[in-house]
């Protein structure tokens, strides 16, 4: 892998989809459409954790994901002409909202392939922002066909959900601004996503670890055996995790994320029941992963995450579907 190092910075040749001076470019365009989102702190966590964790909160972001990062990126880069041809996805979450939203923002129609296992909150949020949702069945197959034919119907420009250097860069600028906020940070745990490019541009000894759930970890396994391996079938309550590994995605992960955490859905569960606990925010299964990768055993017993004494930690989304909590607590208050 070839680098320039210029003022501690290493700038990475154009062998990904995505580089540093992308990521600078995609966080001046859409500087006027994002947050810049708070970094929060729990003294229980640290104690509990044995180092100082620090929680990039995305959660807060517009459209509740850091999702809208790489959407606006996407979208704004297009030029007019093209763009008023409408924007398309495919998506069973986050990225389908944030692509409906930044279609909104730019007064163009979005048209959104949802699987119909796809959580209600989501669905709730594409509606909200105008998109015109085509159902789709819930594999990526089905996804992928029926975003071809509304593609051909449309004329619509496609916005993949992670194989798009723009949507890459896009979400890259998080580790921009996590760094100007917390520059000590040692390492950084994230669902996997272009943050690596930026992270190890800015600071070239950061370690990225990657969290998955055992259901859908497509990204652990391709590390193991060095080649792209399918989630054939992904079965997980991260929702947002379920995705495919693309041919942009994969060499990132492949050079740039040093390892990847996975843990099970009951410790992604526990995950959001102590941020919410402790923090008192809402955060979605996808964001709460890199909480329990944390915490988790093989964390424990890894050298690399051990040496680590200041860890950031992206809270990638907080959109939960609290409709079956409601209907409980309605139940319980009528008996």
């Amino acid at each position: 892998m070839g680098t320039t190092e210029k003022q501690n910075e290493v700038y990475l040749e154009p062998e990904y989809a995505a580089d540093l001076a992308s990521i600078r470019k995609a966080r001046k365009r859409i500087e006027t459409f994002i947050d810049t989102t708070p970094v929060l702190k729990s003294s229980f966590i640290d104690e509990l954790s044995g180092r100082k964790l620090f929680f990039k909160a995305e959660n807060f972001q517009k459209g509740g994901a850091f999702k809208i990062r790489g959407a606006c990126n996407a979208v704004f880069s297009l030029p007019d002409e093209v763009a008023k041809r409408g924007i398309l996805t495919h998506s069973s979450g986050n990225h389908a909202a944030a692509v409906a939203l930044a279609a909104k923002l730019r007064d163009i129609p979005a048209h959104i392939v949802i699987p119909k296992n796809a959580p209600q909150c989501k669905i709730d949020n594409v509606n909200q922002y105008g998109g015109r949702i085509v159902w789709a069945d819930s594999s990526i197959e089905s996804r992928e066909a029926i975003a071809a034919k509304v593609q051909e119907e449309t004329g619509a420009v496609m916005i993949h959900p992670f194989n798009d250097g723009n949507v890459i860069s896009g979400q890259g600028t998080i580790a921009l601004e996590f760094l100007e906020q917390v520059p000590e940070l040692e390492a950084i745990v994230v669902p996997i996503s272009g943050i690596a490019l930026g992270a190890k541009g800015i600071k070239p000894t950061i370690k990225i670890f990657g969290a998955e759930p055992y259901g859908a970890s497509d990204a652990a396994q391709s590390k193991a055996t060095n080649t792209i391996v399918r989630n054939v079938s992904p079965r997980t309550l991260a929702d947002g995790l379920r995705a495919q590994l693309g041919d942009l995605t994969w060499p990132v992960i492949r050079d740039l994320v040093d390892d990847i955490i996975v843990v099970n859905d009951k410790d992604i569960v526990k995950g959001m029941k102590m941020l919410y606990e402790s923090l008192k925010i809402v955060v979605e299964p996808s964001g709460a992963i890199g909480l329990a990768a944390v915490l988790s055993k093989q964390s424990a017993s890894h050298p690399d995450v051990a040496e680590c004494r200041s860890i950031g930690i992206v809270l990638s989304g907080g959109n939960v579907d609290l409709d079956p909590l409601w209907d409980y607590m309605n139940c319980a208050c009528q008996t």
